[in-house]
């Protein structure tokens, strides 16, 4: 990142959080969700074995992930996630719940395809949207449920420390979920490229 504020360790607090950048790694790119993505990232969630740890379990099925889908676009913080090299679409993330105040946000709702599961897609992205993240906050989040040991094992894997338990509303009920975070203080920036567009 050629960012001077950033590399100093300065927050941008004059400018507002843009929660859908365009980012751009080696491996992939995350630009932000639009309504014609429908088919591509169904394609990809339709797979029940992606969600076979997940509080949300049917969400392979057509009418939950509309729901799912339509949650995200209203959000304008959710991405498509593409692989640079085939330009297929892979699967999808979010920011969420930007708290000034606390200089807090999280990162959630991540699913990759399982062709591109074994940690290097899901870091990539995770670095590029850790890296945005912290030109704007001190402590990103991640919520995710108790027994969801793949993902709990991927956010450890990044640096998240297991911090407690939160509520959060999962289709319109009140699950507990483990909180990690990580602090900016502790972030080490990857070697992955930064490409910062405005959202379309």
């Amino acid at each position: 990142m050629n960012n001077p504020e950033f590399l100093n360790g300065e927050l941008k607090r004059d400018e507002a959080f843009n929660l859908q950048p365009h980012l751009r790694g080696d491996l992939l790119e995350a630009r932000p969700l639009r309504p014609e993505d429908w088919t591509a990232l169904f394609a990809v969630a339709s797979d029940p074995l992606i969600w076979e740890q997940h509080p949300a379990r049917d969400r392979y099925q057509e009418e939950v992930f509309r729901e799912f889908f339509r949650e995200a676009l209203e959000s304008e913080g959710a991405f498509l996630v593409v692989d640079r090299q085939t330009q297929k679409v892979i699967g999808s993330s979010r920011y969420c719940g930007f708290d000034q105040g606390k200089s807090e946000i999280e990162i959630g709702w991540t699913f990759l395809a399982r062709s591109h599961w074994g940690g290097k897609y899901n870091g990539e992205l995770k670095r590029l949207m850790l890296d945005h993240a912290f030109q704007f906050v001190e402590t990103v989040v991640f919520l995710i449920g108790p027994t969801n040991i793949r993902s709990r094992k991927a956010v450890e894997k990044i640096g998240g420390v297991l911090t407690g338990n939160r509520k959060k509303t999962i289709q319109g009920k009140s699950v507990e979920q483990v909180v990690y975070q990580i602090k900016k203080h502790d972030h080490r920036t990857g070697s992955v490229v930064l490409s910062f567009e405005p959202s379309t």
